[in-house]
């Protein structure tokens, strides 16, 4: 881990650890002894047989200042995104109620911001106050907050802030350069302390190792609360991003992530993210019994395509399973 991540990190971690050894010895379990291993986790903790399905909505597209290399939304990278204004209250009311509909049970709102002016936070509270009156759960994603943002958050009554660590903290420099990881734990830190449930995950297929996978999950085992919500993202190779041309990271080896994932968080939920519809049933199968059991569902994510809504209806049905 970088310097610069430890020292001020302390604060966040239980006494106990998993180590990146341990976790190492997981992955490379035999593929099968390794799903029986989460799947007998995964029932101690969850009906088996249910997914959650959250609905993901771009407030505010394009123009963010940070130079991810991952990222559409990026305004050094030249890709398709064009830069628009937070949209206005009644269209993302529309969204939210087009989600419910379809099920979703939780309505995540993201903006591509590097972090969010005080102005820009009131009408983003004002959305969460309207979206909660429908019945949805409410989750935002916004970048990093500064002292006091999340409080005011708190207050409208949020109940996740998604804040994603992407990688592990040495692998993270070949992401990012403007800013760094102990930006993303400071971010974590303030919505803990304010009350808020957490929701964090990381991206995998960005051409790190299996050791920055599992350095990754580490990060997560290992504070005093876990994210309640873990959302795991395939990388979707973007045109014109830093990472368009990246090979395509092997389906085993998500599969094992997801598994991973399950056993060193029991209790959160493992959600199947970005890349989705590029999986077949059969992998998204796997990955259910691996552990995963949350969704997002829609025909969009913030810019890339999702898994189609009657597809996944199709699947769930085929499987067995209810989702909500």
């Amino acid at each position: 881990m970088h310097t610069h991540a430890t020292a001020a990190a302390i604060s966040l971690y239980a006494p106990k650890l998993w180590s990146v050894e341990e976790t190492l010895e997981l992955f490379e379990k035999p593929f099968m002894d390794l799903l029986w291993h989460a799947q007998q986790v995964h029932r101690e903790h969850f009906d088996a047989n249910r997914v959650q399905r959250s609905a993901l909505f771009s407030i505010k597209t394009g123009g963010c200042s940070e130079d991810c290399k991952y990222c559409s939304q990026s305004a050094r990278h030249d890709t398709v995104v064009e830069r628009e204004p937070l949209k206005p209250l009644p269209v993302v009311l529309a969204a939210a109620r087009a989600a419910k509909e379809k099920g979703a049970s939780r309505f995540c709102m993201g903006a591509a911001w590097r972090n969010p002016k005080d102005k820009d936070l009131d009408a983003v509270i004002e959305m969460v106050s309207a979206v909660k009156a429908l019945g949805l759960e409410t989750c935002l994603t916004l970048g990093m907050l500064k002292p006091g943002q999340a409080e005011r958050l708190k207050e409208a009554g949020l109940d996740f802030y998604n804040h994603n660590l992407d990688t592990a903290p040495e692998y993270y420099a070949e992401i990012v350069s403007t800013h760094c990881y102990q930006d993303r734990l400071d971010t974590i830190d303030q919505v803990r302390a304010a009350g808020i449930r957490i929701c964090s995950g990381g991206i995998v297929g960005m051409g790190e190792t299996r050791r920055h996978r599992a350095g990754l999950l580490v990060q997560f085992a290992n504070m005093l609360t876990p994210p309640a919500s873990l959302p795991i993202n395939h990388l979707v190779a973007i045109p014109g991003s830093p990472f368009a041309q990246l090979p395509k990271l092997d389906n085993f080896e998500f599969i094992r992530t997801i598994a991973v994932a399950r056993i060193l968080m029991p209790k959160s939920f493992v959600r199947l993210s970005a890349g989705r519809q590029e999986m077949s049933d059969e992998q998204q199968a796997l990955c259910f019994l691996a552990g995963a059991n949350s969704v997002f569902y829609g025909d969009e994510m913030l810019t890339t395509e999702n898994s189609a809504p009657a597809r996944d209806d199709a699947l769930f049905a085929r499987l067995g399973i209810s989702a909500n």
